[in-house]
């Protein structure tokens, strides 16, 4: 299939998550479903229409050979694959089972069987091909390992202590003992089975053994022609294929070539699309770097003349925990940014409530008393008429 086909596959695949999308979140919540058995049979039917959503997504990424679109049906899928976990989860909770029997929704929606099985996303295995490569190497140096034998030589020039060959010959000839024995015993058994067997066989036994002989024998046939009757009938009816047509056909080999094909150019455009991620950003900070910060230079100095044309004062500069220049670059007016930093003023200072408290009661008590003199002369404040100073005045 063409790229197209797979657009249009992914496509599809958008659509019908967005129509669950609106049927999971609905501006209204859902009262909860108290019966059992329906809400089972809603859970199933989401589980379904997820895993037919999921099925392609997995074929549209496996064909797809454009990278960026690759990453985002990427990010889709795993989406998707968190949901089907999720329901399949509460069915076994509400269910006590992990087997369920969804016949009713596949006839609903009209699905096969096979349609609820999950495929094994292949970039699975793709994105751990090194790993896997790597693995197969070191089993096969350590099999290589393990294969490697002692040099005979060394096994005869080995020195023995006199105990040590006393047991190994012990342990031979026991072992030859226990053959002959063994072997003795087995003629005897044979014989005596021989003489019983011919002293009690008659005419009536020699017939009851042909007859068991022909029952095998014929139900042995039966069973062959029976088998091969049935396979003749399913050839028939076209349920199973023919051997002699077994073969694969030009068109499904001219379409695995295709997908094999597909996937070298997926990997040849993935290399090419990350060489060119890092050829455009070394470009991007050795031509438009320097104008770049020259311009973000720039903002941050006209945020604090508008700061000052606003407020009256120069703003402080916002701290690392606020966020540093990027507070400066947001979307905001310094108005705003000055109510902001208001606000938390006013929030560190009713943190301390108790100390702004203490320093107004003693104010008070100093302005409820009267300064004295060295004469005990009440002094007072008072102030100038024509330079506005401030003198101190007795009485």
């Amino acid at each position: 299939m063409s790229q197209r086909t797979y657009n249009k596959l992914w496509a599809g695949a958008q659509v019908e998550l967005s129509s669950l999308l609106t049927q999971e979140l609905p501006p209204q919540p859902l009262r909860p479903e108290r019966d059992r058995v329906v809400f089972f049979q809603r859970v199933a039917t989401l589980y379904v229409r997820y895993l037919q959503i999921f099925r392609q997504l997995v074929e549209a990424h496996d064909q797809v050979v454009h990278p960026q679109k690759r990453s985002v049906i990427r990010m889709i899928l795993d989406g998707v694959m968190g949901r089907v976990l999720e329901l399949k989860n509460e069915m076994v909770e509400k269910e006590f089972s992990e087997y369920h029997y969804m016949d009713d929704v596949l006839q609903d929606l009209k699905l096969t069987p096979e349609a609820i099985e999950i495929p094994i996303p292949r970039y699975f295995l793709s994105e751990r091909s090194k790993e896997i490569q790597e693995r197969k190497v070191m089993l096969t140096n350590i099999f290589n390992i393990m294969d490697v034998t002692e040099d005979p030589n060394s096994l005869l020039t080995r020195s023995l202590s006199q105990e040590e060959a006393i047991k190994i010959i012990q342990v031979a000839e026991r072992a030859r003992q226990g053959r002959l024995r063994a072997k003795l015993i087995g003629e005897i058994h044979r014989v005596m089975d021989r003489q019983w067997g011919t002293k009690d066989t008659g005419p009536d036994d020699i017939e009851l053994a042909v007859v068991c002989i022909q029952r095998v024998w014929r139900g042995y046939i039966q069973r062959k022609r029976t088998k091969r009757a049935r396979e003749e009938e399913l050839i028939f009816l076209g349920m199973i294929m023919d051997p002699n047509h077994q073969q694969p056909c030009p068109a499904t080999l001219t379409t695995l070539a295709n997908k094999v094909c597909t996937r070298t150019k997926q990997e040849e455009y993935e290399e090419d699309y990350q060489k060119s991620i890092v050829a455009i950003t070394n470009k991007l900070r050795v031509v438009e770097g320097p104008e770049m910060m020259e311009t973000m230079k720039e903002q941050i100095r006209q945020w604090f003349i508008e700061c000052h044309d606003a407020t009256g004062s120069f703003p402080d500069y916002p701290d690392e925990e606020e966020g540093g220049s990027a507070l400066i670059f947001a979307e905001k007016t310094p108005q705003q940014l000055m109510e902001e930093i208001a606000a938390k003023e006013e929030e560190e200072a009713n943190d301390k409530p108790k100390g702004k408290e203490e320093k107004k009661d003693k104010g008070k008590k100093d302005k409820g008393k009267k300064d004295k003199g060295k004469d005990g002369q009440e002094v007072k404040a008072c102030t100038c008429m024509k330079c506005s100073c401030v003198l101190l005045c007795y009485e």
